[in-house]
């Protein structure tokens, strides 16, 4: 060592000081930005795409997947946090969850012992069936995430606004922007819940079918708004449950708009058997939170008389409607008629060309496979193909129990179009799987043209109504005969038995065994 070496030593000992200092410095730069919740958003910028699909809903999400497939550069905006839209995240798939395993509750409570099992001590563990619901949502939503990666579709999570024919702009969910150019735009925007006018959804004790599917404890006493098909199904979840459950309807039949009425007459007395109260040809003025629960005051339509009836949870659903309002479609000059529908022609273009609208934004039922279908026929139709689309043979199902599912034409609609018809039906009761389930509850009726004996629509009530339903989509989409399906060889003994007895005794009078 030499007279030099202290003086290296002091040196590094003042850069090492020099060096914690600007660690500490930028360690409380560090912590008062984020005291300050300092955040840069960013902007980006997709160009040269094909497609825009708004929505990821069930016609949305398949629209952009066919697109993708036929390959066009496609991007799907969704303004929730996952995908799936309605249907997979407060609609059709957590409901049918809670629908199955409350059927399940439900028969361990109350038909176990009449089919030799024996069980004790049932009880309901609801945070367990709402994680089971949450379950099935999650691998859905989920499942789309990896389709749309599968397929290379670009995801932006965001609310969309439609600036001109050829952009959209979308306010991104962290807070950015990403603007979008494309050749074309197709709206998929789907459905919200109808408000009642004067009552106030809090989610809690007054719900719509969202809060439904998520409330914290049984109630005791539930009202339900409308006894259609979102009202008995919802409402068999919380009366398997132990809520006792009346249903006001302002129509005289339950079931909704469309349904044949002697199918409503039947799923109505299995519902009323099962416990559920009906008021139908009722019409609700006024409901408020009282301290004994929430006070519905409803009149009888043809009787004048009004009556009071109080809850622990009030369930509105008297129905949706399209959601377009926010897209901006006056930008462009979008036509939209009063009831906030996109009126488009057979290749699903609205009055701008390259604008497109499919599923509950456009007219007709608003379901999810009707949407599905017309995502991918829209998007053929983009890329050179004829569109086509038979709504008659789009079925509808109510997924209570029993089931109710339809296709083609009521005979309510065939006497009201003039059209010569005879009618075929065969009891659940008399089949034969129906009688080893124990499960008997219910019919199918076949509608078939007086002349040509061409199917005009089928009605089933049954347990797996649902699944029976599409064999007779099949039929009416090829233009089958009550004789054709008759004559198709079923296998025994299946509830499918049923579906040709029905059509045996609309071609020939009589079924074989009943």
């Amino acid at each position: 060592s030499g007279p030099g070496t202290n003086t290296i030593s002091k040196l590094q000992s003042s850069q090492k000081l020099e060096t914690h200092r600007m660690l500490c410095l930028k360690s409380a730069l560090k912590h008062i930005a984020a005291r300050n919740s300092f955040r840069c958003f960013s902007s980006s910028t997709i160009s040269d795409a094909d497609l825009v699909v708004i929505g990821s809903g069930p016609g949305g999400y398949v629209a952009a997947i066919k697109a993708a497939q036929l390959g066009l550069k496609t991007v799907c905006v969704e303004k929730g946090a996952t995908f799936g839209g309605t249907c997979l995240n407060v609609g059709c798939i957590p409901s049918k969850a809670l629908l199955n395993n409350s059927h399940y509750y439900h028969a361990a409570k109350h038909e176990f012992a009449s089919r030799g099992i024996k069980v004790d001590n049932v009880e309901v563990d609801l945070p367990g069936m709402m994680k089971a619901k949450s379950d099935s949502v999650s691998a859905l939503t989920g499942g789309i995430a990896m389709l749309f990666k599968k397929n290379g579709i670009i995801s932006v999570h965001g609310h969309g606004t439609i600036t001109t024919p050829n952009q959209v702009i979308v306010a991104n969910n962290d807070g950015g922007r990403t603007t979008i150019n494309t050749n074309n735009i197709m709206i998929a925007t789907g459905s919200e819940v109808t408000p009642f006018p004067g009552i106030e959804i809090d989610e809690e004790t007054i719900v719509s079918s969202t809060g439904a599917l998520s409330l914290q404890k049984i109630p005791k006493s539930l009202t339900l708004i409308g006894a259609g098909v979102i009202g008995v199904e919802l409402g068999s979840v919380w009366q398997r449950l132990g809520a006792k459950v009346t249903a006001v309807e302002f129509l005289n039949n339950i079931g909704g708009v469309g349904i044949d009425l002697e199918i409503a007459k039947s799923l109505q007395r299995s519902l009323t058997k099962q416990g559920m109260k009906f008021k139908l040809g009722t019409k609700v003025h006024t409901a408020e939170r009282t301290p004994e629960g929430i006070k519905v005051v409803a009149e009888n339509i043809k009787k004048g008389k009004t009556e009071e009836l109080v809850s622990d949870v009030l369930l509105v659903c008297i129905g949706r409607r399209p959601f377009t309002s926010g897209l901006g479609l006056d930008n462009i000059g979008v036509t939209v008629d009063a009831r906030g529908k996109i009126p488009v022609n057979e290749r699903f273009q609205t009055n701008i060309p390259n604008v497109y609208a499919i599923g509950d934004v456009i007219d007709g039922p608003m379901l999810a496979h009707k949407a599905e279908d017309e995502g991918i026929i829209c998007v053929e139709g983009i890329v050179g193909g004829v569109p086509h689309i038979n709504y008659d043979c789009v079925p509808s199902v109510i997924y209570t129990h029993p089931e109710v599912a339809w296709v083609g034409k009521s005979e309510e609609q065939v006497k009201e179009a003039g059209i010569p018809y005879k009618v075929g039906s065969f009891p659940m009761a008399a089949n034969s799987r129906s009688k080893t389930n124990q499960d008997t509850d219910g019919l199918v009726k076949v509608i078939s043209h007086k002349e040509t004996d061409r199917l005009l629509g089928v009605h089933i009530v049954s347990s797996v109504a649902g699944e029976l339903i599409n064999e007779a989509a099949l039929a009416l989409e090829y233009g089958a005969s009550s004789e054709d399906v008759a004559r198709v060889c079923h296998a025994h003994p299946t509830v499918s038995e049923a579906l040709k007895e029905a059509c045996v005794a609309a071609y020939a009078g009589k079924p074989i065994n009943f």
